[in-house]
C-alpha cells in the first residue's frame, strides 16, 4: 500500500500536477472570495476556461499511458490534447475583461493574473508530458521540433478563439464553417498582421515558459 502511494506521489510530482493543482485552487478561492465580498455570483467564465484548460493536461496523462502500450493508441488522446493545448494559454486574454468586471481593481487583477499562471501552467505541463512520449518514439531533436510546432498551432488556436469565437471541439462539430473561416483569413492579407501578431505573441509566451521549466527542471 505505501509503495503504491509512493508511486502515485511520484508520477503526480513528475507531471507537475501538486502546482498546476495549487494554481488552480488558488484561482478559485479569489472568485469565491470575490462573490462573497460583492455579494454577487463571481466571473463563472473563469471557472469554465479553468476547466477546459484542465483538459489538454488530462489528454497528456492519457497520451502517456496509451503510448506505454503501443504508439498507435496514443495517436487519438493526442490529437485531442493538440485540439485541447490553446485552451489551457487563452486564459492570458481573459484580461480583456478587467475593464467591465466592476469590483476592486487589483482584486479582479490579482484574481485574472491567477487564473492567467493557472492556464499556462496546465499548458506547459501538458506539453512537458507529451513531448517525453515523443522524445522516447523519436528521439531529442525531433522532440524539440515538435514542441515548436504545437506552440506555433497553440497561439493559432488562441486567434481563432479570441477573435474568431470558435472552441476546440468545433474541429468536429462544424469543420465547414471553421474551414470557411480559415480560407477567409488566409484569403485577405488584411487578416495577416492581427493573426501573426496574436498568434506568435501567444506562442512565444507559451514556448518561453516551456524552456523556463525545462531549464528549472535540469538545474
Amino acid at each position: 500500500m505505501m509503495r503504491q502511494i509512493i508511486q502515485i506521489h511520484r508520477r503526480l510530482a513528475s507531471t507537475l500536477f501538486y502546482p498546476s493543482a495549487a494554481a488552480s485552487a488558488l484561482a478559485v478561492l479569489l472568485v469565491i472570495g470575490r462573490s462573497l465580498m460583492s455579494g454577487v455570483l463571481g466571473p463563472r467564465f473563469l471557472i469554465w476556461n479553468l476547466i477546459l484548460a484542465w483538459m489538454p493536461y488530462l489528454m497528456s496523462l492519457w497520451v502517456e499511458s496509451a503510448a506505454r502500450r503501443s504508439w498507435w493508441r496514443a495517436l487519438l488522446p493526442g490529437v485531442l490534447w493538440l485540439l485541447f493545448l490553446p485552451n489551457a494559454p487563452y486564459i492570458m486574454t481573459d484580461f480583456i475583461h478587467l475593464e467591465w468586471m466592476g469590483f476592486v481593481w487589483w482584486y479582479d487583477l490579482g484574481m485574472l493574473m491567477a487564473f492567467a499562471w493557472a492556464g499556462c501552467l496546465l499548458g506547459v505541463a501538458s506539453l512537458y508530458i507529451v513531448q517525453r512520449v515523443v522524445r522516447e518514439r523519436l528521439g531529442a531533436a525531433l522532440s524539440w521540433a515538435f514542441v515548436l510546432a504545437s506552440c506555433g498551432l497553440s497561439g493559432l488556436g488562441i486567434y481563432f478563439g479570441r477573435f474568431l469565437r470558435w472552441n476546440s471541439w468545433d474541429v468536429l462539430f462544424s469543420p465547414r464553417g471553421l474551414a470557411h473561416d480559415l480560407w477567409h483569413i488566409l484569403s485577405d492579407p488584411a487578416h495577416y498582421p492581427q493573426m501573426i501578431g496574436v498568434s506568435g505573441l501567444f506562442a512565444c509566451f507559451l514556448a518561453l515558459g516551456y524552456l523556463t521549466l525545462t531549464a528549472v527542471r535540469r538545474a
